[in-house]
């Protein structure tokens, strides 16, 4: 599905990562593994985990508010909320409404969408669409997942690849030059097992069997994962260039999915493209799946990686199997990230689903909870 598209451009973007670091020194302790030999299979060296407190909502909420901020607006200008994630809450009410409370808007609409990895590339384009069909002025995209609660941690295959963060942008309507270019978005379901949860859903409800069988926990097949993810990130990118009218030689910077520091460079070599053009930081973050492209886009702008007038492809793939790349032409004032530094934790409150508090912190994890409370060093 393409599309030559116009209108729109990013006017506001934020992230936010929690405080607790998990590193691979860690993890030497947690499961029979190596940090040389994490390092050299993934590019990962640390990730970040969700503290006693903070959830996908909270994350989510920080993030969206930093991103409202560095655009200049109020959230009550924002006509809708979407939020890319795999790893919402609760399955009902959507984080996306949680979120609306928690920063104050008063008037958007508010939905989830479930795209795994590519959830926030998939917001982004169904933000473009709601705007050029004139239902909204400024969306709010979020990318936002709590993975460690989901993360099987005696599974040494997965369990070092993850991490929790969330990122953001305020997309809004433009007549000028410039802005969105060029999207591609793909699924191809032939691979939908290839990557999953095989339990908690409709088809396989939670029962004592699932609980025990450790089917809540995320599964993935790495070899037919990483084989797949290579091509379709490589013909997903081409494509979405080229309905920009724009050739590889035009893009000043690309902004991957962080899964994999070989996946990254596989994807580099496929497309000819050199990685001093290919913005990085696996390594401190692990795979932030929704969360992981709108995070390094924050993370590229504020550190003078993206200049006004650059040429930037934002390119995404994960369970479904899907993938979606975005081509655009940046506008907007880097500066402006100063504007989010004001913001943290402590301006969202997320409407609680109990009269009690519950901690939903991993038990296998927290002794790292214990060491960070106490100041511990790592």
């Amino acid at each position: 599905m393409a599309g030559s598209v116009h209108g729109t451009r990013v006017t506001g973007w934020g992230a936010y990562a929690p405080s607790l670091v998990l590193t691979n020194a860690d993890m030497e302790k947690m499961v029979e593994t190596a940090d040389e030999w994490i390092v050299s299979r993934t590019g990962i060296r640390e990730r970040r985990i969700a503290g006693r407190d903070e959830t996908t909502a909270s994350m989510a909420a920080v993030a969206g508010l930093r991103a409202i901020a560095v655009a200049g607006l109020q959230p009550d200008d924002i006509d809708l909320i979407l939020v890319g994630t795999l790893t919402a809450d609760y399955p009902m009410p959507s984080a996306a409404a949680l979120v609306k409370d928690a920063i104050g808007n008063k008037r958007a609409a508010a939905m989830d969408l479930a795209a795994a990895c590519s959830g926030f590339v998939y917001g982004y384009a169904t933000a473009h669409a709601y705007i050029a069909s004139g239902m909204a002025r400024h969306v709010l995209v979020i990318g936002a997942e709590t993975l460690s609660r989901y993360t099987d941690w005696t599974d040494r295959g997965t369990c070092i690849l993850f991490g929790d963060a969330a990122g953001a942008i305020v997309l809004s309507a433009s007549d000028g030059p410039g802005g969105t270019l060029g999207i591609e978005m793909t699924t191809e379901p032939a691979g939908a097992y290839f990557i999953w949860l095989p339990a908690g859903g409709a088809a396989r409800p939670a029962t004592g069997a699932t609980l025990e069988a450790r089917e809540h926990y995320m599964k993935m097949k790495g070899s037919e994962t990483f084989k797949m993810a290579v091509r379709t990130l490589g013909s997903t990118s081409v494509r979405a260039i080229e309905t920009a009218g724009l050739g590889l030689a035009d893009i000043d910077l690309v902004i991957p999915h962080q899964a994999n520091i070989r996946i990254i460079e596989a994807l580099a070599r496929s497309l000819d493209f050199p990685m001093a053009r290919v913005f990085v930081n696996v390594d401190r973050y692990g795979n932030t799946s929704a969360a992981s492209v709108p995070l390094a886009l924050a993370e590229a702008v504020g550190s003078g990686r993206v200049k006004q007038g650059d040429h930037i492809l934002l390119v995404a793939f994960g369970a479904g199997l899907t993938s979606g790349a975005i081509t655009l032409q940046w506008t907007a004032d880097p500066a402006a990230s100063d504007r989010a530094n004001a913001i943290g934790p402590s301006d969202v409150t997320v409407l609680p689903g109990y009269l009690e508090p519950v901690n939903p912190f991993p038990p296998a994890l927290a002794w790292l909870l214990e060491r960070s409370e106490q100041g511990s060093p790592r």
